[in-house]
């Protein structure tokens, strides 16, 4: 792969991300893109793209606009486990984390946020504590299960005959 280098004249494409506990994935909100470069790295990842842009007035007229991104990830992935899928408007990129079941609070490495960047609120799962809520309701639905044992009247249920009248 050719390197990638800085287009002097470039804006950022907007970036949402969510975590998962072996994956954590990244798409780009970009449209009719070309000239499409994504570079993964094991501490970072490169986005550099033209994208067209249709002018409002007379939708004939086309401008080049350059799209570039660099994210220095909060931890490593797996270069050869991570994998980019391109469609209409998004660039989907699935990175394999190094060390799986850890969260990443943020996807980098720097605790600043840039602007173009945000969480995927509607892909977001609290996954890191799934399981001690699910050990926290097993656990009520126990100790509900004692407190029906202790109970020494069994109840008689003679009103389930009413049901059989109608």
């Amino acid at each position: 792969m050719p390197k990638i280098v800085r287009p002097d004249d470039c804006q950022p494409a907007r970036v949402l991300w969510f975590d998962r506990k072996k994956y954590v994935t990244v798409n780009f909100i970009v449209q009719n893109c070309r000239d499409l470069q994504v570079d993964i790295q094991k501490d970072k990842m490169i986005l550099s793209k033209v994208v067209l842009l249709l002018c409002p007035g007379s939708c004939k007229t086309e401008d080049d606009i350059s799209i570039y991104n660099e994210i220095h990830f909060y931890d490593q992935v797996h270069i050869h486990d991570s994998r980019e899928t391109r469609h209409d408007r998004t660039v989907h990129v699935l990175l394999r984390k190094v060390k799986e079941n850890v969260a990443w609070p943020r996807l980098t490495k720097d605790p600043v946020k840039p602007i173009w960047l945000s969480v995927d609120f509607d892909n977001w799962r609290d996954w890191e504590h799934e399981e001690e809520e699910g050990m926290e309701e097993y656990g009520h639905y126990v100790d509900m299960l004692k407190d029906m044992s202790k109970k020494t009247e069994i109840p008689t249920m003679d009103d389930l005959d009413d049901l059989d009248d109608d």
